[in-house]
């Protein structure tokens, strides 16, 4: 199926959209980050401004970065949802945000960190399963090289 090309948005929404300010919307983030603390897993640093991608949690010594993929955003198949109106639109949105996603995880690989991405719902369902994926990412040793972001 062919999607719709993407068209920014006009003028007027840009602005609304930009003078929206995200109010703690890291529940999940902060979820799994206190996990980590109950499991002992210390030194994480939150949304990391220097590396490519923006992981949401990232241990720079183990060199792992962890991405905490909310459902909708990210096309998850078994609880994301298209919305009926403009649906057009957001197919388009979720599959560009998809193939960003491969495309960081890619790059961060290329540059020796161990990449994690967990779905919000994996999370909420299966929380052990997710730390023990980090636990596994966190044994691996990593080579010293850093990306460009």
């Amino acid at each position: 199926m062919q999607l719709p090309p993407f068209r920014k948005p006009n003028k007027s929404r840009a602005q609304n959209m930009r003078a929206i300010r995200s109010t703690g919307n890291q529940t999940t983030e902060k979820r799994l980050m206190s996990l980590l603390n109950s499991c002992k897993l210390k030194g994480w640093q939150l949304q990391p401004v220097d590396i490519p991608g923006k992981p949401d949690l990232f241990a720079r010594r183990k060199r792992v970065a962890v991405f905490v993929d909310g459902c909708f955003w990210h096309g998850c198949h078994s609880c994301g949802h298209i919305p009926k109106r403009n649906a057009a639109y957001w197919r388009a949105k979720i599959l560009r945000n998809r193939r960003r996603d491969v495309r960081i995880s890619r790059l961060l690989r290329a540059h020796g960190y161990s990449v994690i991405r967990i779905r919000e719902c994996q999370l909420r369902l299966k929380p052990d399963r997710s730390v023990e994926r980090i636990k596994r990412a966190l044994r691996v040793p990593r080579p010293r090289r850093m990306p460009r972001g």
